[in-house]
């Protein structure tokens, strides 16, 4: 039962946060939700910590790791941190409430 609880939080750190954009809006239409995830998170922990997490059946996973982009302050060039981003698509009539009703 600690390994189970253990792993239940391991996999929920492995999102880190939904994307709510206007593309991924038209997305959630299609049924496809659009999550930041660790970048070391592989698309089966991904599955596995969605299903977890929000209680769905996940069809796909598809990943994506944009290209680094330049940051400058004064003289000094540096760049933005690298993420990975996740498009899961649900199974027919399963849906994710992003904002629950209060």
């Amino acid at each position: 039962m600690v390994i189970k609880a253990n792993q239940e939080r391991y996999l929920a750190d492995l999102i880190i946060r939904p994307i709510v954009t206007e593309k991924a809006s038209l997305l959630m239409e299609q049924n496809k939700y659009v999550f930041d995830v660790k970048k070391t998170a592989t698309k089966p922990q991904i599955k596995a910590a969605i299903e977890a997490l929000f209680e769905v059946t996940v069809k796909k996973v598809n990943t994506l790791i944009p290209p680094r982009k330049k940051k400058r302050v004064g003289r000094f060039i540096g760049y933005k941190p690298q993420y990975k981003r996740a498009i899961v698509t649900l199974a027919e009539g399963d849906s994710i409430v992003l904002f629950p009703e209060v």
